[in-house]
């Protein structure tokens, strides 16, 4: 059983930024690709960023390109989201989540997620 506990969302302006943490238990962390993804109101669950299991590989949702940054701490068993210059659309829960490394499909069932709220 593979658990996420995503934590770090919060109220910020436009234009701020927040650091997003998910801490994994309960599987092979080390082997795993990992994704955040968010849910904004209104709206389907969309991919975000992802990160290959040793960190090498990253991948991002093309409207955060050059503003997020997904990374991870295998000894930790964390994966982060630093968001910088955060839009008030980016708001919604967002959530990490094992994956696909291919594909990027989550794998697993969703955690809680984390409220990101931005104002304008």
């Amino acid at each position: 059983q593979v658990q996420v506990i995503e934590s770090g969302g919060g109220l910020v302006q436009a234009g701020g930024s927040l650091r997003l943490s998910c801490v994994v238990s309960g599987g092979s962390f080390s082997t795993y690709s990992m994704g955040w993804f968010r849910r904004a109101p209104g709206k389907e669950r969309e991919f975000v960023a992802s990160i290959s299991w040793n960190g090498g590989s990253t991948r991002y949702a093309d409207s955060v390109k050059g503003r997020f940054t997904i990374f991870r701490d295998n000894a930790k068993n964390t994966v982060s989201l630093q968001m910088n210059s955060l839009k008030p659309e980016e708001t919604g829960v967002y959530y990490c989540s094992r994956i696909v490394a291919v594909t990027r499909a989550p794998l697993g069932s969703w955690g809680q997620g984390t409220q990101v709220t931005v104002s304008s």
